[in-house]
């Protein structure tokens, strides 16, 4: 059950990145499709990658006092569109870095604003 609401989280947030950041958009199916598939992909993959990602730039991190983590996040946003585009031909079109990386904070800020709402997370 908590990887539902994980990725009904990450929905939301994509869809208010869809909303608020140009240089996203959803291609080639509908809005609310794209959005779920992308957020499928990307929820696995910051399930799977990002740990281990966030573990390899930890000096990194450490020296730019965690704002490298931002970067982290904005690559696997591309390959989150990328493996979306190319697995189910649904998903992103990101016009720069920058608006991948303006895309990422307002992902990362409201997946934590939902998160604070939904409360704590109970795992078995």
């Amino acid at each position: 059950m908590s990887f539902i609401i994980r990725w009904i989280v990450t929905a939301l947030a994509v869809g208010a990145a869809v909303w608020l950041v140009p240089g996203i958009e959803v291609v080639n199916s509908t809005a609310w499709a794209g959005i779920a598939i992308f957020a499928l992909v990307l929820s696995l993959i910051n399930m799977s990658i990002k740990p281990i990602l966030q573990l390899l730039s930890l000096p990194v991190s450490v020296f730019t006092l965690g704002i490298f983590y931002i970067v982290v996040n904005t690559l696997l946003l591309y390959l989150a569109a990328w493996l979306a585009n190319g697995l189910f031909d649904a998903g992103f079109y990101i016009a720069t870095f920058g608006s991948a990386f303006v895309a990422s904070i307002v992902i990362s800020i409201v997946s934590a604003i939902v998160n604070s709402i939904l409360g704590p997370s109970k795992q078995a």
